[in-house]
């Protein structure tokens, strides 16, 4: 059995033993912080759209983007919408070789969409097929005025209830804000994308030092009829360069706080968070979505990006995105009670 010194001493060792391992705990977690997000379940959510949009021509001679944000795409071109579900539509339209694809493209896939016999009940389908329709038609526009000759890569959201339907064709990108995580909508269509590489080489096509036949630095675009070997007139969608976009749809919940859409240029120098974050930062500060577009264009200028740049914010909520909440570790006691210390040295003493 143990003497009243010899507990004492232990417990001492004790306590000196348990402090240590909380200061080497607290060592570790003192710089880890954990995000306190709340699972929101469907429920009744249903998002309140506003959108906004800006353009600069940046360092380029010649602006080639362009970009559209239709509220409700029905009443834009005089349809009857369907059961009150309106369906708004956003795009943008990054044109190569001259601005000419990217205006009737953006001109022009919006009415199809719209004319097409199965909208809006089977919307990918719709969507998928007017990309190569709009395709082909701006074809024929070129046949009879060979001046037209360009090309554009297309991204195209719509919003109908909860359901976000992304149609990417080319290198822009869409980015969804989820609780302040970036989300990728949609893949850029690069030759460097094995995918699309193994795609292109089935189809006859090759790549040559990154770019699609020696010519494109895309392998998905509409237009650019005029370069051979690209498409083939006489099958839709035929050829190492396609038209039909990769779709991608998922049900938007209140975590959902809005999506960023832009041009290939704002993407060289904006990481898919970095973007979420900057953006999030300023509709905290005004709320003003347009207002957000022009200062992540002017930003990525500042940061040396040297392509036309378009960025589109759709923003599923009325109020801007709340601030985090961060749960900070409590602070360990390190030291013995006074009332404590002055025991143990009573019993040590009496030794």
């Amino acid at each position: 059995m143990l003497s009243v010194i010899e507990c004492a001493y232990f417990t001492y060792i004790l306590s000196y033993t348990n402090a240590f391992l909380n200061i080497q705990m607290e060592s570790v977690c003192e710089n880890t912080t954990t995000a306190d997000f709340k699972q929101s379940n469907f429920g009744n959510f249903l998002p309140n759209v506003r959108s906004g949009g800006w353009s600069d021509i940046g360092s380029r001679q010649y602006m080639e983007d362009t970009h559209v944000c239709i509220a409700d795409l029905a009443k834009n071109f005089g349809y009857p919408t369907v059961d009150k579900e309106v369906v708004s539509f956003y795009g943008v339209f990054d044109g190569h070789g001259g601005k000419d694809a990217a205006h009737f493209v953006r001109d022009n896939l919006p009415r199809v969409i719209v004319e097409d016999a199965d909208f809006p009940l089977e919307l990918e389908k719709v969507v998928s097929r007017s990309f190569v329709q709009i395709d082909s038609q701006f074809a024929d526009k070129c046949s009879h005025q060979r001046t037209l000759s360009s090309g554009t890569t297309a991204l195209t959201a719509m919003i109908f209830g909860r359901s976000l339907l992304v149609a990417n064709a080319g290198d822009c990108r869409a980015v969804l804000s989820r609780c302040g995580i970036a989300m990728e909508m949609s893949m850029d269509h690069r030759p460097c994308s094995l995918s699309e590489k193994l795609r292109v080489e089935s189809l006859g096509g090759y790549v040559d030092d990154g770019y699609l036949n020696g010519l494109l630095g895309v392998t998905r675009a509409l237009g650019d009829w005029h370069l051979e070997g690209m498409k083939e007139a006489s099958r839709p969608g035929g050829g190492p360069l396609s038209a039909e976009p990769e779709i991608k749809l998922t049900t938007l919940t209140k975590d959902d706080e809005f999506l960023v859409i832009g041009s290939d240029g704002l993407w060289d120098v904006f990481s898919n968070q970095n973007a979420v974050d900057f953006a999030r930062r300023r509709l905290q500060e005004h709320n003003d979505v347009r207002r957000c577009c022009r200062e992540i264009v002017e930003e990525a200028i500042r940061r040396g990006a040297t392509d036309n740049l378009t960025a589109v914010l759709v923003s599923f909520h009325l109020v801007a995105p709340p601030q985090i909440r961060v749960n900070q570790p409590r602070r360990v006691a390190r030291s013995i009670s006074a009332d404590g210390l002055n025991s143990l040295r009573i019993l040590l003493g009496s030794q």
